[in-house]
């Protein structure tokens, strides 16, 4: 009966050790032997670097120099930084739920006059600050060495050292992660690692072939390796945002079959990770709408159609969410792949020109206005490439005023003698064409196929041209298979 008494004894004990361990919020005891009288913040990082900080709590450093800040409610850690009443200076630490740590600080040392107590995380951080604080001091000193060479041999020398000294950074990281593995600072190096492409020569399937896709294709398939998309911390640094911008940039095809999927993949390894996937989320969203890459609009479409309007936004005010919503209706009738909509209107002599039934081999669908001091430049250029090269290659052009001047319309025609061109205008604004091709500004341009296929759209004199040889080449490479 003792001996039982005993295990159920130290069965509370335990845990109420756990309970006492695991209580929510945080506690930072702050001791600036340098300043006082003064104010602190505390703040963390939301994906990206500096100066993208929230902050979350503020203290007065009294007359000895002691700051507390302190939160009761459930934090989401990560790396936190300590902002002085200067609003310049400021330090790294890594926090968590549940901390409750001291820290000694002389302002003038940083970022290396800190000392933790009751925080082995940040002990570590620290030390790791002095060992990247001499590492970057070397990497000065040959950058210095080797903006000084004068010949190959002396460059490659001090190529080779500061390769050594890169080998000597992931060394201390391998080592790090070895002896730490279940570390805070342990997933944030292997979120930063970056794939090591395998040597040696490799080959595709017949064993003969070399395969010159290899290094980039593994270098893709692995860059996200040491990521764990299951810890929400790591939208508390500033990596992600970096990692993202380099994927997308740098190592997917700059097509909206390519961005859709891995911007899918991404989500769907983010799904059970509330702040990564909002952050994916938004980043993919802003990123596809801000392009300046002829296509991406669709990607925009399709993260409204399949994520916002399915109620994955969660964090969206209604007032928000509609604003998506209603931008991507404007865009979703004109992606490139669609077929275009219907413009009916009548042309200089009144009579009815439907775009759908104008026999092209392609047609460049323009929205311009005779007042539009960007149209005046760009106008006299399209038609220069429409004698010179577009009418050989089958292209008509439907051009639509947006202006209701109809005297100011037909003068422009005929002293930029346009007559070519098939000109409509919609003075009673009884079209629709506005809000079907997203027309905010002029001049804007797209190009159909012989189908009416919208093939390109926000195009200038120049990427038209080229747009069309594309076509023409893909065309040729299909009618050969």
């Amino acid at each position: 009966m003792m001996r039982l008494f005993k295990v159920i004894l130290i069965a509370i004990l335990s845990l109420q050790t756990v309970h006492t361990f695991a209580k929510d919020g945080y506690k930072v005891q702050l001791k600036f032997n340098d300043i006082k009288d003064s104010t602190v913040f505390l703040a963390h990082y939301f994906g990206k670097p500096l100066p993208t900080i929230f902050k979350t709590d503020s203290a007065k450093i009294d007359k000895n120099g002691v700051a507390v800040m302190q939160g009761k409610g459930k934090i989401l850690g990560g790396i936190y930084i300590i902002i002085l009443g200067d609003k310049k200076t400021y330090f790294d630490i890594l926090l968590n739920n549940g901390d409750d740590i001291s820290i000694d600080i002389t302002v003038k040392d940083l970022p290396l006059g800190l000392k933790f107590t009751n925080s082995p995380e940040n002990s570590y951080f620290l030390e790791y600050s002095k060992f990247i604080a001499t590492y970057g001091d070397k990497q000065t000193v040959l950058q210095k060495e080797l903006s000084r060479a004068v010949s190959k041999a002396d460059s490659d020398k001090v190529v080779a050292k500061i390769n050594n000294e890169v080998k000597v950074l992931n060394n201390y990281r391998s080592s790090f992660k070895s002896r730490y593995p279940k570390s805070m600072l342990t997933k944030i190096f292997n979120a930063m690692d970056m794939p090591v492409v395998p040597e040696g020569t490799h080959y595709l399937s017949d064993g003969k072939t070399v395969d010159s896709m290899y290094a980039y294709l593994y270098y893709k398939d692995h860059y996200w390796d040491g990521f764990d998309f299951t810890d929400d911390r790591l939208i508390h640094t500033p990596i992600y945002d970096s990692k993202l911008d380099d994927f997308f940039k740098k190592l997917v095809l700059p097509y909206e079959d390519s961005v859709i999927k891995e911007g899918v993949k991404l989500l769907e390894k983010t799904k059970n990770s509330p702040e990564l996937f909002k952050y994916t989320l938004w980043w993919l969203t802003h990123y596809s709408e801000d392009s300046k890459i002829m296509g991406m609009d669709a990607v925009f479409v399709y993260m409204v159609e399949n994520y916002y309007m399915k109620g994955r936004a969660t964090w969206l005010t209604q007032e928000e969410l509609q604003k998506y919503i209603d931008h991507a209706h404007k865009i979703a009738p004109n992606v490139i792949g669609n077929i275009a909509p219907e413009i009916n209107l009548p042309d200089v002599n009144g009579k009815m020109q439907s775009l759908r039934k104008t026999d092209a081999k392609y047609t460049l669908l323009l929205f311009w206005s005779p007042d539009c001091g960007h149209c005046k430049q760009e106008i006299p250029k399209i038609d220069s490439m429409y004698k010179a090269y577009f009418k050989k290659k089958g292209v008509k052009i439907y051009a639509v005023s947006t202006y209701e001047d109809e005297k100011m319309w037909k003068d422009y025609i005929k002293e930029n003698k346009l007559e070519e061109w098939i000109h409509v205008w919609d003075p009673k604004r009884e079209s629709d064409f506005r809000e079907n091709y997203n027309v905010y500004m002029t001049p804007i341009t797209y190009l159909l196929d012989d189908k009416k296929i919208i093939k390109g759209k926000k195009l200038d004199y120049v990427n038209i041209a080229g747009l069309i040889d594309a076509l023409e080449r893909n065309s040729k490479k299909e009618s050969n298979k």
